[in-house]
């Protein structure tokens, strides 16, 4: 007997009396929900994935989604994913993909990190009546300036400063490549990156031409399929980042389904039309340190040595050692990418059960390179859950310089988080490359969503730092005076280096 058929996992309902039959419902789903048929609205649940296109775009709001209304016997350890996981492979015999990031409930511990702030003795500082300085820079410090002063008392600078990226506010947006979203929606985040005077990665997938008005803003990215890098590319970057791994898939190798590779992302990524895009799992020139400083050298020569090189790896429990042996390679920043962190397609059991969260990768490499005595030597940038402006406050407490913003980036265009990115479908023109429903994303609203996201957090970045008593981001980054845990074990604690609410 076969499988058969199991209980849908949400349900869509039409308030008759409400629905003017206007079909806007089934013109916006992609999935192929609604269809039309004698004059009435026919649905097929089981092809809904709650991206909300049909209830945002329904005149009248006739349009109800519920989870779950039917449900398998609740257990605790055959859950209902874990069966349906099964039943999946039963039948296909092939690995299950997944969008965005670890969907499995572990705590988040940037919840049960609490900012502490100043009152009397220490009075806090009003960024309103007051200066705040959030100017970031991204790249290696000197640790100390050789000046020389001549005759007339001019001073000289003597030390060599390596290239840095400024930033006007410490969040950037993060890689996603071209073919995993679609060209409006790189569009979108690359304006607004320059509006904000900030950065955005362009991911694996080469830089179209599209966005070469915005490449003085583009950190463009060399992955381990080397898709689309020629010395066009890297010189039109303001950076260069070397991807060995990322938190969503960490010591995997990227995937583009063949269904996302048009002629338009073919041509950008130099690979065939209608291919799966897959990086492999290593580099196969690095196997050492020393083969990822050649690398990181050779980039530098390529480009005149005028443009800072990152190095992101993902969260695993070595990160820290990692970072530091990074420091030493002469690249110029290490970016670490938390289990959190988003992708548009990943094996489901890689996204949910492989990597550590961010905030104890940040903090364990911050703490190892100040213990070698080499913390300026190199910039840590955080990645991988980070939701809010509190987030980004304790990640830069916790050690960070500065962080990148994925996910928040696709939320702010107007993302659902409903993970079939892979999918290729996506119904708000995001992680698609179907024209019809890459033009549903205007660029022009888009970059100011996304905008106005930046610029929001940016505010209440300065309201925490202010309530902190600090003034510039300079004096936040791995203040963790000004931070507290609250129900978090001893061991997590230590790694943290934080102390406890009360103390």
């Amino acid at each position: 007997m076969s499988i058969g058929a199991v209980p849908p996992r949400y349900r869509i309902s039409i308030d008759r009396d409400q629905c003017m039959l206007c079909e806007r419902c089934v013109e916006s789903c992609p999935y192929g929900v609604f269809r039309s048929s004698d004059g009435r609205i026919l649905i097929d649940s089981r092809r809904c994935t709650a991206c909300h296109r049909c209830i945002a775009m329904c005149p009248r709001d006739a349009i109800d989604l519920k989870e779950r209304p039917v449900d398998y016997r609740s257990h605790p350890l055959w859950t209902r994913e874990i069966r349906e996981s099964i039943y999946t492979q039963a039948r296909s015999g092939k690995i299950i993909l997944a969008g965005m990031g670890n969907a499995l409930p572990y705590p988040v511990i940037f919840d049960r990190l609490v900012l502490d702030a100043c009152q009397v003795t220490n009075p806090s500082i009003d960024p309103l009546r007051e200066p705040m300085e959030l100017r970031t820079y991204v790249g290696k410090k000197p640790s100390r300036l050789e000046i020389r002063k001549d005759e007339k008392g001019d001073v000289e600078l003597l030390t060599k400063l390596s290239p840095n990226l400024m930033l006007e506010t410490p969040i950037m947006i993060a890689h996603m490549s071209y073919g995993a979203i679609s060209r409006n929606a790189q569009l979108s985040l690359a304006r607004a990156a320059k509006e904000m005077g900030t950065y955005m990665g362009t991911g694996e997938g080469g830089l179209h031409h599209a966005l070469y008005p915005y490449q003085d803003r583009m950190i463009v990215q060399v992955a381990s399929g080397r898709f689309g890098v020629d010395i066009d590319y890297l010189e039109r970057g303001a950076a260069i980042e070397i991807k060995i791994g990322q938190g969503a898939k960490p010591g995997l190798g990227g995937h583009l389904p063949g269904e996302k590779v048009d002629e338009d992302v073919s041509s950008t990524r130099m690979i065939p039309v209608g291919t799966d895009a897959l990086s492999p799992f290593p580099h196969h020139d690095i196997y050492s340190i020393e083969d990822l400083k050649q690398l990181v050298r050779s980039l530098k020569e390529a480009t005149e040595w005028k443009k800072p090189v990152f190095v992101k790896i993902a969260a695993v429990h070595n990160t820290a050692a990692i970072a530091a042996g990074i420091a030493r390679s002469s690249a110029d920043a290490v970016v670490i990418d938390g289990f959190r962190g988003g992708t548009g397609a990943a094996p489901k059991v890689a996204r949910d059960h492989v990597g550590i969260p961010i905030e104890a990768a940040i903090a364990s490499a911050d703490a190892k390179l100040r213990e070698q005595g080499i913390r300026n030597e190199v910039s840590l940038i955080a990645s991988g859950g980070i939701r809010e402006s509190a987030d980004v406050a304790k990640a830069i407490i916790l050690g960070a310089d500065a962080v990148y913003i994925g996910t928040a980036a696709l939320v702010a265009l107007g993302c659902r988080v409903c993970g079939n990115c892979y999918r290729g479908l996506c119904p708000w023109g995001i992680a698609t490359q179907r024209e019809d429903l890459v033009s549903r994303l205007d660029p022009e609203t888009g970059s100011k969503q996304a905008a106005n996201l930046i610029q929001a957090w940016t505010h209440e970045l300065s309201e925490l730092m202010g309530a902190a008593g600090i003034n510039s981001i300079e004096s936040l980054r791995g203040n963790r005076d000004r931070l507290r845990g609250y129900m978090l074990d001893e061991g997590l604690m230590k790694v943290l280096d934080v102390k406890t609410v009360g103390a």
